[in-house]
This record gives structure tokens, C-alpha cells and sequence, in this order.
């Protein structure tokens, strides 16, 4: 520290970043300046660091000044540009729940810094305590949980039922020109009316409350699957059909060894969507039949009468089981398609 001036030669702007915490941690006072230059081709970025005591060099009070020399390439990196790349190095090593968590906590400061900035009232804007307040109300009373399995009885069936009829029907269309062009043109007009306007139509049709909801997320979950169905088995190359032809294979063979594996990972994307579309069929159907359960209905009621930190409840609720419902498609996506890490 006594020394008019350190030099340093470092492999990366990260040692040199530690180089200079280090020495500012024994040197606080006389640490300036941070110089950092090029030496040899762009590419290979070799840092100089210089760090200049007080005498040489003007003071600045966090200790960090930065200084490019003339004639040479500058590489001047300012420090939160460092702490962000080291940040980020960090960040790419941690597991998947480590980076949600860390994002939902940011998400969560985030709002509520905006709830006390902008002075929201609480039936207009609650803040995330509110809301994770009458969280516990709603838990501990037992509503949420009960209107939750009414809507996920709801959503389950809705899922498997359009995702088990998309895939012998798009299995038709994919493989029968004819098929398409008659069916085609109806299943694509049936998405120009929105769902919201047929559900009225299947309350009236069907006796069954229950049923009716799980017929609305079965019309949801049905296009998107079936969609995705065409796309991959339309994906399967021409030439491993002339390959299973030349080893005399049967229809049955072609499907199970070459069309359904070839397929699956598109099929699976579709069904990704649809596990997510179904919760919002769901949804959607608990509107238009009108019962004193499900989540639906728990936040009709909510709304009329201005809890507004119970609707988010609800929100939350539902947006959670539409990730669990991912995450279980995504599993088995990791556990049909293990074959294609060892390719």
C-alpha cells in the first residue's frame, strides 16, 4: 500500500475483479484506480491492472475509479457490468428451483415496492402480504382446498378425455388425405366460435353439471393436442417409411417403431399446452354453470365483493395447478424421451 503503484497481470476481467476487492478489503484508503488495458489481439483479452494510491491519482470515496490509456485498446468494464457476470456464472450453475425461487422473490419485491410507491388501496392493488394473509384464512377454513379439488376433478378428466381423442383423430387426418379435407374445415371453423359462447348450449344439452365443465376443458385441450399430433407424425422423413417397407414391416410395426417415437416429442409439446388449457377450461365452465363449488365460482364471489387479495388467491391457486400439471408432462417427457440423450 505504500508503493506508488501495483501492477498486476490477470487471465480474465473476473480474477482481476477479485484482485482489487482484495486489495481495497486490506487498503481501503489508498485504492483509486482501476486500470485496465489490452495487451495483444482483441480476442485474447489479457488485462493490466493498475491500482494507484492517493498521491498519484485522484480519491474517490468508494475507492473505484476506471481510466483507459491512449493509443491502446480500451477494456475498461465497469463493476456492476462484473457483479452482473458474476451473478449470472452463479445463476447458470444452480438448479432449476434455485432460479424460480430467486425470480418469484424479485417478482414479490417488485410488488409490493409498488403497492407502497404508488399508495394502492387494498381492494384496488393488495400487496403480497395481504394476499398470503387471506391465504392462510382461506387454508385454514378448509374453502381453498375444497374448491380446488372440485376444479382439478374437473381439469384431470378434461385432459386425458381431449388429449384421448386427439390422438386416433389426428392419427386419421394425418394419414387420409380424404379425412382432411372433409373434416378439416369443420374442426377449424369450430375455433373461430369461442368457447365461452358454446358452453350455454352444453349446460342445455347435458343434465350433468359436472360433465358439462369437463365437456368445456375437453373442447379446449382438443385443437392445440391434435394440432401437434398431425405436426409430428407429418415430421416423420420419407425415407425411414421406405426403410420400414424394405424390411417388410406391418402398419402396426410402422407405428409403434417409427411414427409414435418420431412423433412423441411434438406430441408431448401439444400436450404441454393442452395440461395448461385445460385449467382454463375448466375455469370457464365453473362461469357459465353456476355452482356453489370450485375455484371458479370462489372467485365470482370474490369479486362481488371486493376481496380483491382473495381473487389473487385464486389466481395463485390456479396458476399452480397448471404448473403441476406441466411439470407432470414434463416428466414424462424427461422419462419417454431418454432415448434421444444417447444419441
Amino acid at each position: 500500500s505504500r508503493a506508488d503503484s501495483i501492477v498486476w497481470m490477470g487471465e480474465g476481467k473476473r480474477d482481476a475483479l477479485r484482485f482489487c476487492l482484495f486489495c481495497h478489503q486490506f487498503c481501503p484508503t489508498n485504492f483509486v484506480g482501476l486500470f485496465c488495458g489490452v495487451l495483444g489481439k482483441e480476442v485474447e483479452l489479457l488485462p493490466k491492472v493498475q491500482l494507484l494510491n492517493s498521491e498519484n491519482g485522484r480519491f474517490y470515496r468508494l475507492g473505484l475509479s476506471f481510466f483507459s490509456k491512449p493509443g491502446c485498446l480500451a477494456c475498461n468494464f465497469p463493476l456492476p457490468q462484473l457483479f452482473l457476470e458474476e451473478f449470472m456464472t452463479w445463476l447458470r450453475r444452480q438448479p432449476a428451483w434455485v432460479t424460480v425461487s430467486l425470480s418469484f422473490a424479485l417478482l414479490l419485491l417488485l410488488w409490493q415496492l409498488l403497492v407502497l410507491l404508488g399508495g394502492y388501496d387494498k381492494f384496488i392493488l393488495p400487496g403480497p402480504l395481504d394476499v398470503m394473509r387471506q391465504f392462510g384464512v382461506v387454508l385454514a377454513d378448509g374453502r381453498l382446498v375444497s374448491h380446488s379439488l372440485i376444479t382439478l376433478s374437473e381439469v384431470i378428466p378434461g385432459l386425458l378425455i381431449g388429449a384421448g381423442i386427439s390422438l386416433p383423430l389426428g392419427y386419421l387426418l394425418a394419414k387420409s388425405p380424404l379425412a382432411e379435407r372433409l373434416i378439416a374445415p369443420y374442426l377449424i371453423a369450430s375455433q373461430a366460435v369461442p368457447v365461452i359462447a358454446i358452453a350455454p348450449l352444453l349446460t342445455i344439452w347435458i343434465s350433468s353439471t359436472f360433465w358439462a365443465r369437463v365437456l368445456v376443458a375437453v373442447l379446449v385441450v382438443f385443437f392445440p393436442v391434435l394440432i401437434n399430433i398431425i405436426a409430428g407424425l407429418r415430421s416423420v422423413p420419407h425415407e425411414l417409411y421406405e426403410l420400414m417397407h424394405s424390411l417388410h414391416a406391418t402398419r402396426w410395426q410402422i407405428f409403434h417403431m417409427l411414427e409414435w417415437p418420431a412423433a412423441l416429442p411434438i406430441v408431448l409439446a401439444g400436450l404441454k399446452l393442452g395440461a395448461t388449457l385445460s385449467v382454463i377450461g375448466a375455469l370457464v365452465g365453473e362461469f357459465v354453470q353456476p355452482r356453489t363449488e370450485g375455484l371458479g365460482y370462489l372467485l365470482v364471489t370474490a369479486r362481488y365483493q371486493f376481496k380483491t387479495d382473495l381473487v389473487f388467491v385464486v389466481l395463485f391457486t390456479l396458476a399452480a395447478m397448471a404448473l403441476a400439471l406441466y411439470g407432470l408432462v414434463t416428466l414424462a417427457e424427461k422419462r419417454l424421451l431418454r432415448w434421444q440423450k444417447n444419441k
